[in-house]
């Protein structure tokens, strides 16, 4: 009777080349055992740092630990994977330990401030591209500057609008307002726009190189109550300032009153309260009704 040799038997324990079985088998359904990820997600949950560190919004801006979490995004397609979720974690208490170590905690008070120009559409409508683009490069050319050299961050561009955070309210205010001094002087074709702003202190939710949340919708809200130009405070902020410092600053201070029958602002307080702060610079045109109220 012939008798195969011992070591010519496949053994369906140990064989790798056999659908689902060996060690190659059984990394692949540990690894997306909808069990061990739910466990590792929960992990995350404990860990210091953003448990969804990874997503595209927390893992925009700059850093180390972003960079590595975007190529980590880009290399590990699998989504649905515990090794995805386990890399994801190391980056997420990475980041973590970097700002807790640059003093940078999650969620700290900031100034905001939102600016813009006033009557831009209709302009840029008229003028026609080239002078529209040129204006805006003008504009961010003098805007930028005070801005960025008193320690604010432009967290973004919106066209003829910018975006930026603050640690200081006070260095805010300055900043702002050196900055609305700066565009008087562009002039593209005979035209100089007015810049309007708006500036609030509050906790807006960092999310990567991003700020989030009810604050930014009051900065927001803020700046659109200057229609006709000019700069606008929040209480908030005009509470951190103090009185000395205010006179520093060259300004009267005008209480910005409710308009009974206007329509209710959404996504800000029912008691938003803003203040006009005006300086010899500005023009009787940015006067757009201080008797007035509005309603928030």
């Amino acid at each position: 009777m012939d008798v195969e040799p011992f070591d010519d038997q496949p053994d369906p324990l140990v064989d790798v080349n056999q659908p689902g079985r060996g060690p190659a088998a059984w990394w692949h359904n540990t690894n997306h055992n909808p069990g061990v990820i739910a466990l590792v997600r929960r992990a995350r949950r404990i860990l210091p740092g953003d448990p969804d560190f990874g997503d595209p919004l927390s893992a925009d801006g700059a850093g180390g630990a972003r960079a590595a979490a975007r190529a980590a995004d880009r290399l590990l397609r699998d989504r649905e994977a515990a090794s995805r979720e386990v890399s994801l974690a190391t980056l997420q208490v990475w980041q973590a330990l970097t700002e807790r170590v640059s003093g940078r905690p999650r969620d700290r008070e900031v100034t905001l401030v939102f600016t813009d120009l006033v009557g831009f559409s209709s302009w840029s409508l008229a003028a026609g591209d080239d002078a529209t683009l040129r204006l805006l490069r003008r504009v961010a050319q003098v805007v930028e500057p005070p801005l960025l050299d008193a320690g604010g961050h432009i967290v973004k561009r919106m066209g003829d609008g910018i975006m930026a955070v603050f640690a200081d309210p006070l260095t805010a205010v300055r900043a702002t307002m050196a900055a609305r001094d700066a565009v008087r002087t562009v002039d593209i074709d005979g035209y100089t726009p007015r810049m309007r702003a708006g500036v609030h202190t509050g906790r807006p939710q960092r999310i990567g190189a991003d700020w989030l949340g009810v604050d930014v919708n009051i900065t927001a809200r803020v700046m659109d109550r200057a229609t006709r130009g000019g700069l606008i405070v929040s209480e908030k902020t005009l509470e951190l300032i103090e009185p000395d410092e205010l006179e520093s600053l060259g300004v009267t201070i005008k209480r910005i009153r409710r308009q009974v029958f206007a329509p209710r602002a959404t996504g800000v307080p029912t008691d938003l309260v803003m203040y006009r702060f005006k300086t010899r610079r500005d023009l009787p045109v940015e006067d757009d009704g201080d008797d007035l109220e509005f309603q928030a």
